[in-house]
């Protein structure tokens, strides 16, 4: 177990595996690394992957200050980076992670090679957001994980795979960093950031995710210089899960596809 030290002194967990150029897979919003556990695996054998815990989540600090924010996420990233002796990584983020990587990209172009933006949205004053009915049943707690599931998977393969499932929240988190992250995802506005953005980008996203609607994709591939969009049919919002056989294999052949 690795700790890497923020700007303001929390300590942020990191794990280091595979071999490879390294790749940093960041988790969505109030998760922690295990969001990436049943597909981290498919990357190894072509990159040494880096995952952590947010602050607030896993065996990361959880201060209770007004440091929860995506542009701050992203100098945590850089703190890790710098920690683990990494100048340069591919990265892929995916939901809420999708959006820090938007700002690591954006605000620190030196340590990002290639970037893969899953699943996630430039921000409310631009993007798409999910509708009233999926506000309503994530709002109410008696029907919140129920939700949160079918928003993440098709019920077949809830039904053929009985879990646990590790994209759903860090159920330890406390109970004030889950409304900060809330807050810090809510607040994400990356709109005149994605224009400077010089690594090759590819946008992917599930073609029924009705948790962070599928027509950002098309609105953050068209802003972001050069970028490809990749859409996955079927794909709700863990598609890259779910639809590992089929999600997986064109973001490897992108990050693998050499110098810009």
């Amino acid at each position: 177990m690795s700790h890497a030290q923020a700007a303001d002194g929390a300590a942020l967990h990191y794990e280091v595996r595979g071999s490879g150029a390294p790749l940093v897979l960041l988790a969505g919003q109030s998760n922690n690394h295990r969001w990436w556990e049943a597909v981290r695996e498919r990357f190894e054998a072509a990159f040494t992957t880096v995952v952590m815990d947010w602050r607030g989540t896993g065996a990361s600090d959880a201060p209770d200050t007004d440091t929860y924010s995506t542009p701050n996420f992203a100098r945590d990233v850089v703190a890790v980076l710098d920690h683990a002796g990494i100048a340069r990584a591919h990265v892929y983020g995916t939901s809420m992670g999708g959006r820090v990587a938007q700002w690591l990209a954006a605000d620190h172009a030196e340590r990002v090679d290639r970037l893969v933006l899953g699943c996630t949205s430039p921000g409310a004053p631009h993007g798409i957001e999910r509708g009233p009915a999926v506000r309503k049943a994530l709002a109410d707690p008696a029907t919140v994980h129920a939700t949160l599931l079918d928003l993440m998977y098709t019920p077949a393969y809830v039904a053929a795979h009985p879990g646990p499932f590790h994209t759903l929240g860090d159920p330890a988190m406390p109970a004030h960093a889950r409304r900060r992250h809330l807050r810090a995802s809510a607040r994400h506005d990356a709109w005149d950031a994605l224009p400077r953005i010089i690594a090759p980008t590819l946008v992917v996203h599930g073609s029924d995710d009705d948790f962070n609607p599928t027509a950002n994709a098309p609105l953050i591939a068209d802003r972001v210089p050069g970028a490809r969009l990749q859409i996955v049919p079927g794909g709700r919002h863990a598609y890259f899960e779910e639809c590992a056989d089929r999600a997986t294999p064109p973001v490897v052949d992108f990050l693998k596809g050499g110098p810009r």
